[in-house]
């Protein structure tokens, strides 16, 4: 699987200087301690294990697992019997034992320049335990689901930490998701309590919080699910003449006064509309008042290894969000090794990873995997092109980060502005470059490497899904020779294959799907409530495998390239939805009978959203009715799903059983004449029509 030699030509390796003191500092020692963890797993992670504390050792098999359907239901157990807590571990341990208290845990910087904050371990510890309190306060236990829609601040992490800190499972909701999707995600955990913020600004747009959630809570009621209660922050309202009453105001500039202390900053002066706050006294309740009077020690509830610590909602193809659940050990054993070894984490790094904690990447590389390695982070509320588009190389020279993780998509997008905003900066601190999301395309990998890194930094391209918990395919710098675009090899622990469509593994160069032969610690356990679900998607296909549901293809080098989405999903600037998805809330407006939704390259996002509709009777397509019907796809699922184009569709391509044909949708979206076997087209007249009608719109 792996070669025994790195290739030679076509590679890049890392400067000399990135070599030093690298955990893994040569692909030898790279396939050394990748045969270990696959041979003998229990002692590979039994090392990492020792870093963490243990109320009680587990019992039996370190990793005990079924992929296999047809031998019955499919499970993953990692370290069962132990017991242990994660808050415990990525706080006290590093406060107590490791002596970090007064390290920087985050540099916040918030969306305007010079609105900033730092947080130390030790003062992180002090608010995780004032808020686990007020969760116990209100009523919250072990193993209840709280929802947390909230922008990108400290106490996201707070928050998140404090359920973990006492046994609850929290449901983080990107912020920029709709109330149609924060409701059907509460309705779906069956959460108890919902915790948000007033509102926040992204660059110049106010994002007014709080009444999306009052409308999802709302959303909820209506369907005979009502969240008891909603605990508030006042992160923009500071001013009593626009809070609402009852709500204390933060004694301090912004933020909880503990987490600040004698580290207040200047708040920027620049003057900008707050939101009007609507408050319902029955249910809302001031995240600062119930702090306020909260003690600042709080036991931690110690967990099974097995027991639930998140659900994260990922697109289905079904067009229902699956709600994937990751356990406490196996989770915590995974990021911290993944993040400790694919960004070579030394203690004087900071690192900065750029993604929001309501995906995945946040929760494993912005709050767990850094902290469990006692990182200092940046922690970034704003937007890369905001107030400039040189933004991000500013902060990086500000806060000397040395490890900046992002997706492919902002490098896209900052490199049409040109190297010159790039070059107003130094940079000189960085030394490892990372990207998440989606596959890297050559062009923007050169420019990352060679304009923002001065070819100095290695780029780790990571593979990974909210299912997989961390990098499964990715480059470890120093030690793996990188090839512009390709994930190269597997991380620890983590088997590949790659099947043809009977299922049958390929040897060698070839092109299939990619799967995966073996479980790590942190792959998901389930989807919540719906183990038929996680079995149908992830396992059915290929009896014995876990199934990604992207391709790959593997060269001569054994280098592995992610080729795209095999099923009916899309993947928009590293965010996946599923056609279902999208087409669900298209045919929710009265004037449309049917649409189907593909994917069309973009030199930014990589992929975006082309939706085809067919109209219902008497109803003519204008610009009005596009306008509609992008804001109910923003409703119905949120900003980030807005459709780049819709295309009027007298009818669609079906075959005679009524399968609409995705593929030759492609091909028009993209303006390809070349449609491949079309013989099983029921009515081939359509195709001509939509041609035409694509040519009328000049797309």
């Amino acid at each position: 699987m792996i070669p025994d030699k790195p290739p030679r030509d076509d590679v890049y390796q890392a400067a000399s200087d990135s070599l030093k003191d690298a955990h893994v500092p040569t692909f030898e020692k790279y396939k050394e301690l990748y045969q270990k963890s696959i041979e003998n797993p229990e002692e590979f992670w039994g090392i990492v294990a020792k870093d963490f504390f243990w109320k009680s050792n587990h019992t039996g098999q370190f990793l005990d697992y079924n992929f296999d359907i047809a031998k019955g239901k499919i499970y993953v157990k990692c370290m069962e019997g132990a017991t242990t807590n994660i808050c415990y571990n990525v706080l006290d341990r590093n406060v107590h034992e490791r002596k970090l208290g007064d390290k920087i845990a985050f540099f916040w910087e918030g969306n305007e320049p010079g609105d900033e904050m730092k947080v130390t371990y030790s003062e992180l510890l002090k608010q995780v335990c004032k808020f686990a309190n007020v969760l116990k306060s209100l009523g919250v236990k072990k193993g209840d689901r709280v929802s947390i829609y909230m922008p990108m601040i400290v106490e996201l992490v707070v928050a998140m930490l404090a359920c973990a800190r006492i046994g609850a499972v929290h449901s983080i909701v990107f912020a920029g998701f709709s109330a149609e999707s924060l409701c059907e995600r509460i309705m779906d955990s069956q959460c108890s309590l919902l915790i948000t913020a007033d509102g926040f600004y992204r660059g110049e747009k106010l994002i007014n919080l709080k009444v999306i959630a009052d409308d999802a809570l709302r959303k909820c009621r209506d369907k005979n699910f009502p969240v008891q209660k909603c605990v508030m922050i006042k992160h923009l309202s500071k001013e009593e003449s626009v809070s609402p009453a009852g709500c204390q105001s933060p004694p301090a500039k912004r933020a909880c006064p503990d987490l600040q202390q004698e580290k207040q900053r200047e708040r920027v002066k620049k003057v900008r509309p707050t939101p009007q706050v609507p408050w319902n006294p029955e249910v809302d309740l001031c995240w600062h008042t119930l702090v306020g009077g909260a003690s600042e020690e709080c036991e931690p509830e110690w967990c099974e290894s097995e027991d639930p610590l998140f659900i994260l909602y990922t697109s289905g193809s079904t067009g229902k969000p699956k709600g994937v659940l990751h356990t406490v050990s196996g989770y915590m054993l995974y990021t911290a090794a993944t993040f400790k070894f694919v960004f070579d984490y030394q203690p004087d790094d900071v690192y900065w990873c750029t993604a929001d904690i309501g995906w995945i990447t946040g929760h494993s590389y912005i709050t767990y995997g850094p902290l469990a390695n006692g990182a200092t982070s940046v922690l970034f509320e704003g937007l890369p092109t905001y107030p400039d588009v040189s933004r991000m190389w500013e902060i990086v020279d500000k806060y000397q980060v040395t490890k900046f993780y992002t997706a492919p998509t902002a490098i896209r997008m900052l490199m049409k502005y040109g190297n010159e905003p790039v070059h107003k900066f130094k940079r000189l601190s960085l030394r490892v470059l990372g990207t998440v999301g989606e596959p890297i395309n050559p062009e923007a990998w050169h420019w990352y490497y060679s304009v923002v890194g001065d070819k100095r930094c290695p780029v780790v391209d990571t593979f990974w899904q909210t299912e997989t918990g961390g990098h499964v395919l990715t480059p470890l710098p120093g030690a793996t020779p990188m090839k512009p675009g390709s994930a190269t090899f597997p991380f620890f622990g983590v088997v590949p294959a790659v099947l043809n469509e009977s299922g049958e593994e390929l040897e060698g160069p070839c092109e299939g799907y990619l799967v995966f032969k073996q479980p790590w610690p942190g792959v998901m356990r389930t989807v919540f409530r719906n183990q038929e679900r996680f079995e149908t998607t992830y396992f059915k296909k290929f009896p014995g495998y876990y199934v990604t549901g992207d391709g790959c293809r593997r060269d001569k080098d054994g280098y592995y390239w992610i080729t795209g989405r095999i099923d009916d999903m899309l993947n928009v600037s590293g965010h996946l939805f599923s056609t279902a998805e999208v087409e669900s809330a298209l045919v929710g407006h009265a004037g449309v009978a049917e649409a189907a939704v593909v994917g069309r390259p973009h030199p930014v996002k990589g992929e975006s959203l082309y939706c085809f509709v067919t109209l219902g009777d008497g109803v003519s397509y204008s610009a009005a009715l596009e306008a509609e019907l992008k804001k109910q796809v923003r409703e119905k699922i949120g900003a980030i799903a807005t459709p780049d184009h819709i295309q009027n569709a007298p009818g669609l391509p079906k075959t005679r059983s009524g399968k609409i044909m995705r593929r030759v949708l492609r091909k028009i979206a993209r303006g390809e004449r070349d449609l491949g076997d079309v013989s099983t087209l029921a009515d081939g007249s359509v195709i001509e029509q939509l041609f035409r009608s694509r040519c009328a719109t000049a797309v």
